[in-house]
């Protein structure tokens, strides 16, 4: 063998022996970053990951396998989403998930450049600087928004008509959330000449004393605005409705189950899902400013005849008959 064939052989070698480690060594999986304002812990949490994941799933994304997903939770404290945000992009995380304003709010503040797929139910993304439009968002964030604002007259519409002697009734706002909803209800209140008491709400340890402002306020009804608090406090308020007999609307249906009076809102739990196709099509190479935002067009409107009835309220036929479920006595 001459020096030109050795060598030759030696080189053939190398390269057929780093081909088979690059082989041997594991694809890296794409890291999805999660945050919630909430606690993870929580049924309603629970029930909005299970969402995630089962959308994931039909996708074929399987964790472990071929992605994964960093859970992130402020515990009920938005002050502290930042800092979760700036930790995931520190993990180099190849998308970003943010539910709710103060979460998509962080991962805007923390990166502009990896994919923020938001579920915001309380913004407007094009007047917070966050999308160019709803067709074209042009940036890094894209995902499910709904500017709950332009619901506030039909809480009240649908309060009006159980109680329609109402003229004074407290609000329950969740001031991180931003003043779109709150400006919006006072209007509305406004025009058909009802008094509101404004309970402001900052994270989950004052939902209690807010409560209570309600009733030693003197008001007669109560509205949740929405956000990602009030929506895991739905147990925890529809018990203190019922305690203090207190009729009361909620964007969330699982306050309905729990026993409060009435509920209108969006599907969440389809919307939840429908994160998972953003995931997928940003991971198959698709930009999130060319993905556009989706906004939900069907809301469903629940009422409780069993805590009508402990309330002493009778809801009318008519209102009855527009209700998409009627959760009646056992």
């Amino acid at each position: 063998m001459d020096r030109r064939t050795f060598i030759g052989g030696v080189v053939f070698n190398i390269l057929a022996g780093s081909s088979i480690v690059d082989a041997q060594q594991p694809r890296k999986m794409p890291v999805v970053g999660i945050m919630i304002t909430t606690a993870l812990t929580t049924g309603m949490n629970a029930q909005t990951i299970a969402a995630l994941r089962a959308g994931l799933r039909e996708l074929g994304y399987v964790e472990g396998q071929n992605i994964v997903l960093e859970l992130r939770s402020a515990g009920g404290k938005p002050e502290a989403l930042g800092g979760l945000a700036e930790e995931l992009v520190r993990l180099n995380a190849t998308i970003l998930c943010a539910f709710g304003p103060a979460a998509v709010r962080a991962a805007v503040a923390a990166t502009r450049t990896i994919p923020i797929v938001a579920l915001d139910l309380e913004t407007d993304p094009v007047q917070a600087g966050w999308a160019k439009s709803l067709a074209h968002p042009g940036g890094n964030v894209t995902g499910l928004f709904l500017d709950l604002s332009a619901l506030t007259g039909k809480w009240l519409e649908l309060l009006r008509a159980v109680l329609p002697a109402l003229r004074r009734f407290a609000l329950l706002w969740d001031s991180t959330t931003g003043a779109a909803q709150l400006n919006a209800m006072k209007a509305t209140a406004r025009e058909i000449r009802i008094d509101v008491d404004v309970l402001e709400i900052r994270n989950t340890d004052e939902v209690d004393a807010a409560l209570g402002a309600a009733v030693s306020g003197g008001s007669k009804a109560l509205v949740m605005l929405s956000s990602p608090i009030m929506r895991n406090s739905s147990k925890q308020i529809a018990e203190f409705t019922m305690k203090n007999r207190l009729p009361a609307i909620s964007p969330f249906r699982p306050f309905v189950d729990f026993g409060g009076l009435m509920s209108y809102g969006p599907d969440l739990e389809g919307f939840f899902r429908r994160c998972s196709t953003y995931v997928d099509k940003i991971l198959k190479g698709a930009s999130p400013g060319d993905l556009p935002i989706e906004q939900p067009l069907k809301f469903q409107f629940v009422v409780n005849l069993r805590t009508s009835k402990t309330l002493g309220i009778t809801i009318p036929q008519a209102l009855l008959l527009r209700a998409d479920e009627v959760i009646a006595t056992p």
